[in-house]
């Protein structure tokens, strides 16, 4: 009895485990995004590196992730953005004003969009991959730092 009220239970928490990827996640160095300035209407693309602040009008972007998915699998970049609006030259000692901070898809940017009254901002790729696609044995290898 003890070992069918065991199996039961390992099967319901079994189901109560979200559903993963199957192939691997390749990690990026740089986000390609694009803008839009809706009072101009044009669109500027965005090359924002990891962890570095990248500014688009009064938009400052910080990439903290870029993922996508490997050439095997259904197409699909992602990247974690933190964007915060800058104040005004008039008034630079007012803090910045969190505006956004998760995850955006490429192919689902209406998802988890920013929500701005002049600018959107959306994910196009990932470029700069951090770790090779695994070799012919299965084991990643990292990329040497360029050397000086």
């Amino acid at each position: 009895m003890r070992r069918l009220l065991g199996a039961a239970c390992a099967w319901m928490g079994m189901l109560a485990l979200p559903a993963q990827a199957q192939g691997p996640i390749l990690e990026h160095g740089v986000a390609i995004l694009q803008g839009l300035d809706k009072v101009t209407a044009r669109v500027s693309p965005v090359r924002a590196p990891l962890d570095q602040p990248t500014q688009f009008g009064t938009l400052e972007v910080v990439v903290r992730a870029c993922r996508e998915t490997p050439p095997t699998e259904p197409p699909e970049s992602a990247a974690f953005l933190e964007i915060r609006e800058l104040p005004p030259a008039s008034d630079a000692d007012a803090p910045p004003i969190d505006r956004y901070s998760g995850w955006m898809f490429a192919s689902s940017p209406a998802v988890a969009a920013l929500e701005h009254p002049v600018y959107d901002i959306w994910v196009v790729d990932c470029e700069e991959p951090l770790v090779p696609p695994e070799n012919d044995q299965g084991r990643g290898e990292a990329i040497p730092p360029p050397s000086e």
